[in-house]
Parts: C-alpha cells; sequence; structure tokens
C-alpha cells in the first residue's frame, strides 16, 4: 500500500484528563507524523492540534480512529486523492 499526504486536525476539550494519552498516541505514531503544531485556546477551553501525515490509509485510520475514540476528543482528517 503507497504513501498518503495529509492533514489531521485535532481537538481537545478536556486536557488535563487526556493530554497524556493524546501525546502517547501520537508519540506511537511518530514515524507518519510530519510536522505538528499545538495551540491552547484558553478563551474556549480546548486545545487545537494539527499534524501533517504522510502513512498508508491503515495507518493514518488507526490513528486518528485511536485519537477518536478518547472521551472529549475529536478527530477529522484530509487526505491527498493522489497516491505518491
Amino acid at each position: 500500500m503507497e504513501n498518503r499526504l495529509g492533514v489531521v486536525g485535532i481537538v481537545i476539550e478536556d486536557r488535563e484528563h487526556t493530554a497524556a494519552r493524546v501525546n502517547a498516541i501520537l508519540s506511537d505514531y511518530g514515524h507518519c507524523i510530519v510536522g505538528r503544531m499545538g495551540i491552547p485556546y484558553r478563551e474556549r477551553g480546548v486545545a487545537v492540534i494539527a499534524l501533517i501525515v504522510d502513512g498508508t490509509t491503515d495507518t493514518i485510520g488507526a490513528l486518528t480512529g485511536k485519537l477518536g475514540s478518547l472521551p472529549g476528543v475529536k478527530v477529522r482528517a484530509a487526505l491527498t486523492g493522489k497516491e505518491k
């Protein structure tokens, strides 16, 4: 299976209780994360993370699935249509 380039957006509503688990999952998938930007949006009480990923659809799907299964974590991914 070929790698695809994409963007993953993550919104964390309960940072104090989920940040450690989110970071552990991101560390597990570090091999496919090209870049990461995290912003604590204190006025809204959330944290927002944007990832640039390069991996198979299975790997990126597993990453987003694990993150999305955490309570208070919302995840969306957009992948390139053309395989590399």
